[in-house]
């Protein structure tokens, strides 16, 4: 896939807007042209781990995702993984955090941050 800034209607994940408004306050707070990267690699209690990571640097084929004033960027081969999952962000009595909800998962684990497929 080439790079393309993407719009929710053909994106392969979607931020809800709690994420993308905790997303764009992160941001906001670091140096300009801050963003989200969200990868999957190899690892974790289920076999599988999402990486969060605030960057400047974006790669010639990330596929950009926006939603209002958030950006996320997503590598292509973690793309596969996280196909038709919908970033969320979390603040309850267990602490705050971005949960991925992932279709593609057939396992997690209990920490939400590892998965298998």
């Amino acid at each position: 896939m080439d790079a393309a800034t993407l719009d929710a209607g053909l994106s392969p994940l979607t931020l809800t807007e709690r994420a993308a408004r905790r997303i764009a306050k992160i941001a906001a707070k670091e140096a300009p042209g801050t963003v989200l990267r969200v990868s999957v690699s190899g690892g974790g209690c289920s076999g599988f781990s999402y990486g969060f990571e605030l960057t400047t640097a974006r790669e010639a084929d990330d596929i950009v995702i926006t939603r209002d004033e958030a950006t996320v960027l997503i590598d292509p081969v973690s793309v596969d993984y996280i196909k038709g999952s919908e970033i969320d962000f979390v603040d309850n009595l267990m602490g705050q955090s971005f949960q991925v909800k992932n279709p593609n998962a057939t396992a997690t684990c209990g920490c939400g941050t590892s998965f298998s497929v």
